[in-house]
């Protein structure tokens, strides 16, 4: 039997979700057809703020990739916008003449950003903040100026201004309303929203109106209808948005403010539906996410010829974070005519929590900064539950850090508001298919496929469906004491939100210290610094003392000079300064060091700077969680064992990798034969001269858990030790924990998987780029220090600065 055609007017959430519902319903029911305006496959638009903020690209929030279309037999038309319907015909035509005829129509053309109807609004630089497109443009501006002006206090307005001002822009906010996101929150939580954002940075214009967009050949400021003015290089219109039913209304299908639809999704035409931020249902037009995967689960089953279950409507309600801050609204969370509440304000912990109560049952609810009850309390609206002496005292007492989530759900309860899965059918999957990752439940049941706000939630379902068989090994080791997140997950969401400060990581994801402490503080700065080498900008109070002044403190508190030696090779001149330096400030003692260099013990602090100044050599790095030093052997152009030319290639790896930061102190060795006279076998990178070639040992530990370096591979040529030892430093950089030493990173992650990872040409490609970006960001600290007078007076006249120490 020929298949009937299905044509899907709009590429987003709400319309690929009902084709993906009628795919499980049926695969073979339809031959479909896609078309959307935008030139990508289906994103997920709640995570737009993500690509603005940085390095999230339009393929890291891809929900269904090109080859999930080939594979479906699904026709894409990307860039491509359907302009008229023909109804009686039942065809369609685009803006590039492609005429389709279809059986079933679904129009789901989502919504577009409403644009001030104010002089000066179609001026260059201003935008709304809707789609990639939209986030490239304020990307690119915020790289030349740097005042950006957010018309909008509402959930997208605040993650525009957070995006705005990761990318180093000043952001003034400007709302209409006397307070912020005032569709999600009461005044009380928007204060206090309010406050912890300024503290972010944000500053805030309330009750003030916009009249006139003003500037010559681009925007130069906002005026207000009070007379007043900012200066603004860029304006954002965040004021919200309205369903676009243009194609509907020029076809001739019924519209009120968005397409009028009945309670199966269909429209006043035959065989046409509307699902999504375009359809209007029972007077209601939805905004959210979860009530329009709703909508498209039940168009899926009606268009699939299924109309048991038809919409009734949903209950909306918002979980989420803004810029780092967990809030929560459900229902009618206002009070009005006929209710009463209950509340809790505790100011200490920056807790606020209220349910709206009419007729002694609860009809909505706002949580603010504890937001752990929120499922329970969604469920206890949605099932008209009544409000009983119990839950008043549980309400009261609750607190989120001492209960268990998971265990006192019930199966029917949601777990994944935005794709409506419950607990019980995920504890039901992760039994029959055997899942063990967040990622693999994701997968199978859409659980935090969304906006990822459930995804604590998985986890701890996880652990609690599998009992004794959950692998401890594979749970997570924190950052440290500080946060629940993993080194990992750090990371990722530096990443995903583009956060550029250590203590902006901190509030953004929630660190229950403020200030962090000695093994977070330092740990941050070095992931920051290895993600945006010369972007990120050091900071210097998440130092240890020793990498902050650069020197190594001393148990009497003076401080040790030990300049870089190139393989362990001086010359007369370097020796004579170093003598000179010695004797004009009384240095206690010289002493040659393990690794070949002389070492200056019993500096001053104040003394540093000018002693760095005099010797005019760069810093050895002897303090830092870097390369230390290169040692070497004399090599076959001296020794008669000799088989390689150690010295040179030990200066050449010198000179390439000095500087470089790593997640601890990095040594390396390079002798000419296997008599190892320079021990390369217990170095973290050794490398031993053979007949023919060279050897490199990777993960050698010669301090107090000794340890013989692994065989990583043998080489022939110099440059392919440089390349292979380049590539096993970026992979170590980028994915082991701070403060491991290379020593535990091998026994932790595997020999065979960093030989899988280093061996494969494109990605040793990569890591090399990535590797050359970081070494060109570098600069030698003794010289910059030397050269600034301002970073003198803040690093050796300042006693009382606040350092974490630890050497």
């Amino acid at each position: 039997m020929e298949k009937k055609k299905l044509v899907l007017i709009g590429n987003g959430m709400a319309g690929v979700r009902c084709i993906e519902e009628i795919l499980k319903i049926d695969r073979d029911l339809f031959d479909i057809t896609i078309f959307g305006s935008e030139p990508h496959p289906n994103y997920n638009r709640i995570l737009l703020s993500t690509v603005l903020q940085g390095d999230t690209s339009i393929a890291d929030i891809t929900m269904n990739d090109w080859e999930w279309y080939r594979t479906n037999n699904i026709r894409l038309f990307v860039g491509e916008t359907v302009v008229q319907i023909d109804k009686e015909k039942q065809q369609l035509r685009t803006d590039k003449g492609r005429t389709v005829s279809y059986d079933e129509l679904i129009i789901a053309t989502g919504s577009k950003p409403f644009i001030l109807p104010v002089h000066g609004a179609d001026k260059k630089g201003v935008t709304a903040f809707r789609d990639i497109k939209d986030c490239e443009m304020m990307m690119e501006y915020a790289k030349t100026y740097k005042k950006a002006a957010v018309i909008g206090g509402g959930l997208l307005g605040l993650e525009a201004a957070r995006g705005l001002l990761n990318l180093g822009m000043e952001v003034d906010v400007i709302h209409i309303f006397d307070y912020l996101m005032e569709r999600q929150l009461d005044p009380t939580a928007s204060k206090l929203l309010q406050r912890e954002l300024e503290k972010q940075g944000m500053n805030f214009l309330l009750k003030k109106e916009t009249a006139e967009i003003f500037g010559e050949n681009r925007v130069e400021g906002v005026r207000f209808k009070d007379g007043t003015e900012i200066a603004a290089d860029l304006v954002v219109m965040a004021v919200g948005i309205r369903p676009n039913i243009d194609l509907a209304r020029e076809s001739g299908i019924a519209v009120n403010r968005g397409i009028i639809v009945n309670d199966y999704l269909e429209t006043n035409v035959p065989h046409i539906y509307a699902v999504g931020e375009c359809a209007e249902h029972r007077g209601v037009v939805y905004g959210l996410v979860a009530p329009l995967y709703e909508q498209g689960k039940v168009l899926a089953e009606a268009i699939c010829g299924i109309k048991t279950h038809p919409y009734e409507g949903s209950v909306v309600s918002t979980q989420l974070k803004v810029s780092g801050v967990d809030v929560f609204s459900a229902g009618e969370f206002m009070e009005g005519e006929g209710t009463s509440s209950i509340k809790v304000y505790d100011e200490l912990r920056g807790v606020y929590k209220k349910v709206v109560v009419r007729d002694g049952k609860i009809i909505g609810a706002v949580l603010f900064g504890d937001t752990s009850e929120g499922r329970k309390l969604l469920e206890m609206i949605h099932r008209n539950e009544p409000v009983s002496d119990a839950f008043q005292l549980s309400f009261f007492q609750a607190n989120s850090t001492t209960q268990s989530t998971v265990a006192t759900m019930a199966d029917a309860d949601v777990v994944c508001g935005c794709n409506g899965v419950t607990k019980g059918a995920i504890c039901q999957a992760i039994v029959e298919h055997g899942l063990r990752t967040v990622e693999e439940v994701r997968d199978c049941t859409n659980a935090s496929r969304s906006c990822g706000g459930c995804r604590g939630l998985v986890a701890e379902l996880l652990e609690y469906t599998l009992g004794e068989t959950f692998d401890k090994q594979a749970m997570k080791e924190t950052v440290c004491g500080c946060t629940t997140l993993s080194r990992d997950e750090v990371i990722a969401e530096i990443k995903a939100k583009k956060l550029k400060y250590v203590k902006e990581v901190m509030s953004v994801l929630g660190w229950k210290t403020e200030e962090g402490c000695s093994k977070c503080r330092p740990a941050l700065n070095y992931y920051l610094s290895m993600l945006y080498p010369g972007e990120y900008v050091d900071e210097l109070e998440s130092r240890f003392v020793n990498e902050r002044l650069h020197a190594n403190i001393q148990a009497d508190g003076t401080y040790s000079v030990v300049p870089r030696m190139y393989g362990g090779v001086t010359t007369a001149e370097q020796l004579r300064k170093i003598a000179d330096v010695a004797e004009k400030y009384n240095v206690p003692m010289i002493k040659l060091t393990g690794g070949q260099r002389i070492d200056l013990l019993g500096v001053k602090k104040e003394d540093l700077p000018r002693i760095w100044a005099e010797l005019d050599m760069p810093s050895g790095y002897a303090y830092a969680k870097a390369l230390r030093t290169v040692k070497t052997c004399v090599g076959n152009q001296f020794c008669r064992f000799g088989t390689q030319d150690s010295t040179a290639l030990g200066i050449e790896m010198e000179k390439k990798f000095e500087r470089l930061n790593t997640p601890h102190k990095v040594k390396m060795a390079v002798s000419a034969c296997p008599r190892n006279c320079a021990e390369s076998g217990i170095k973290d990178v050794g490398i031993v001269g053979v007949d023919g070639g060279w050897e490199i040992y990777v993960g050698g530990n010669g301090g107090t858990h000794l340890r013989a370096g692994d065989l990583l591979c043998t080489v022939k040529t110099a440059e392919e030790v440089i390349e292979m030892t380049g590539a096993f430093l970026q992979y170590y950089r980028e994915s082991a924990n701070y403060l491991e030493r290379t020593s535990k990173w091998v026994e932790r992650v595997g020999l065979e998987h960093i030989r899988e990872v280093i061996f494969a040409p494109e990605v040793r490609k990569q890591l090399l780029e990535r590797l050359d970006q970081a070494l060109q960001a570098t600069k030698d600290p003794w010289k910059e220090i030397v050269e600034k007078k301002e970073l003198q007076e803040t690093l050796f006249t300042n006693l009382q600065a606040k350092v974490p120490v630890n050497r």
